[in-house]
């Protein structure tokens, strides 16, 4: 039976069936109710959402209370007995901004406003405010990521910037598979002779809309920590200074140096998880949260209410990392999630992220403890598997975490600024896999533990 879509404002699609787990916290339904309810997400905040609902119609009999009027999708038939069997869920957002994304298209917006073309709206999906690669989908039990689920999930995105008049879609930190199904055909480059037709309009009936709008991809870089001893068979490491000795010895002696600075300050460090983390602890890591923009002259994006919400939703994914001074008071603190292994599919991804940072001061070494090495002793204590502790950073890279690929998908509208675009996404990709093998080269290990690079891994 052929998929069809509808778009709907709202999260109510919840209840109309039984959905897997997500791959990552960051999708679960309770971070993006919290992200909701704090005013996180919606008009005001700039992220407007519309989620694209892929379903599967059947006909019940008229008198079922679970007729839907199907009014707002895309299919012919507009019989009020047609009831939506819900496959799978993407969010949209109507974005006038590009603020809590990480995947930079400025200047893409910059060519737009060079020309008096309107580069705003556009279209994103992703984790709000969240780096972290995963799928964009919530899936119904049973089901699984497929073509026509992506395709008819497009049509949908199609329908949406058709609607708001958006200049494109953008997917970011979209997952391997998600990227390869979506670009799985070659991308068809509008012909200047095909531009002209639109522009001059020659052609009578040819629009933006007449031409197959390619799908393209750009990929950057992040840097993951492994929890693989490659000398002992890849197994996990028994603890932190099992792993500081696959580093070579210069790395490992700056590793120990840095940990002993922050010790010789007269800082302790203390890990909580869950229901352990007080409410004076979440007022304390806030506090040190909000100075991170501080100093910057920004304002945080997140509220407390926003981590309260967590505390009260998802306290089994949450693992806060606490500095404290030599009079009892907490200087620093940085604010993990993490993947529940026993809730994966296969343990072996389970992963912790490392999200959010802040200190009260400036104090040597001690980020680096505290969003680092802190994270990695959990990681190993928790059996996960990687660590993910955030976007870019080479200072990563030196500490043992391992260059690796990421994905974003870029659909865009205007026939007139595809053929740019898609070159500059086609450099862009060659660009950063001569990064990626330049850093994966600098890594600090060992020649018995030096993963293989693979550029098109």
């Amino acid at each position: 039976m052929s998929l069809q879509y509808a778009l709907v404002g709202d999260m109510s699609w919840q209840k109309r069936a039984e959905w897997q787990t997500p791959d990552t916290p960051f999708m679960s339904f309770a971070f993006w109710q919290a992200l909701s309810d704090t005013g996180a997400i919606g008009e005001q905040a700039g992220w407007l959402p519309i989620f694209v609902l892929v379903y599967r119609q059947n006909e019940v009999d008229a008198d079922t209370d679970a007729a839907i009027d199907n009014s707002s999708n895309n299919s012919d038939n507009k019989d009020d007995t047609a009831l939506m069997q819900p496959v799978a869920v993407m969010p949209v957002f109507v974005k006038g901004h590009h603020q809590g994304e990480f995947v930079f298209d400025h200047s893409w917006a910059e060519a737009y406003a060079r020309y008096g073309i309107d580069y705003y709206p556009r279209l994103v999906t992703s984790a709000p405010y969240t780096p972290v690669t995963g799928e964009r989908f919530w899936l119904v039990q049973g089901e699984s990521l497929s073509d026509n689920i992506i395709q008819t999930a497009i049509a949908g995105v199609d329908d949406i910037a058709q609607q708001v008049g958006a200049s494109g879609w953008h997917g970011l930190f979209v997952t391997p598979k998600l990227a390869k199904l979506a670009t799985a055909e070659t991308p068809i480059i509008p012909s200047t002779d095909e531009i002209d037709n639109i522009i001059q309009g020659r052609n009578a009936g040819l629009d933006k809309a007449s031409l197959n709008t390619p799908m393209l991809e750009r990929q950057g870089c992040q840097f993951l920590w492994q929890n693989k001893n490659l000398t002992e068979g890849e197994q996990p490491f028994t603890d932190f200074d099992d792993f500081l000795m696959t580093l070579k010895a210069k790395k490992r002696k700056t590793i120990r140096a840095e940990r002993r600075k922050v010790a010789e300050q007269g800082i302790i460090c203390y890990r909580k998880c869950g229901d352990d983390i007080t409410d004076a602890d979440w007022k304390a890591f806030y506090h040190c949260y909000v100075m991170t923009y501080a100093v910057r002259g920004q304002q945080p994006y997140l509220s407390i209410d926003f981590f309260m919400a967590l505390a009260q939703s998802m306290p089994e994914h949450l693992f806060l990392a606490q500095a404290f001074d030599s009079n009892g008071e907490i200087i620093a603190s940085s604010l993990f999630l993490y993947d529940v292994p026993e809730s994966k599919d296969e343990s072996s991804t389970a992963t912790l992220y490392g999200r959010y940072w802040g200190a009260l001061g400036e104090y040597d070494s001690l980020h680096f403890e505290l969003c680092y090495y802190q994270g990695i002793e959990f990681a190993i204590e928790q059996g996960l598997t990687y660590f993910d502790p955030g976007t870019q950073g080479e200072h990563k890279l030196i500490r043992g975490f391992i260059p690796t690929k990421t994905h974003s998908l870029h659909r865009i509208y205007d026939p007139r600024f595809v053929p740019a675009i898609a070159n500059f996404c086609s450099e862009d990709r060659m660009r950063m896999a001569q990064y990626r093998q330049q850093a994966h080269e600098a890594l600090p290990f060992n020649v018995d533990n030096m993963p293989d690079f693979d550029v098109n891994a």
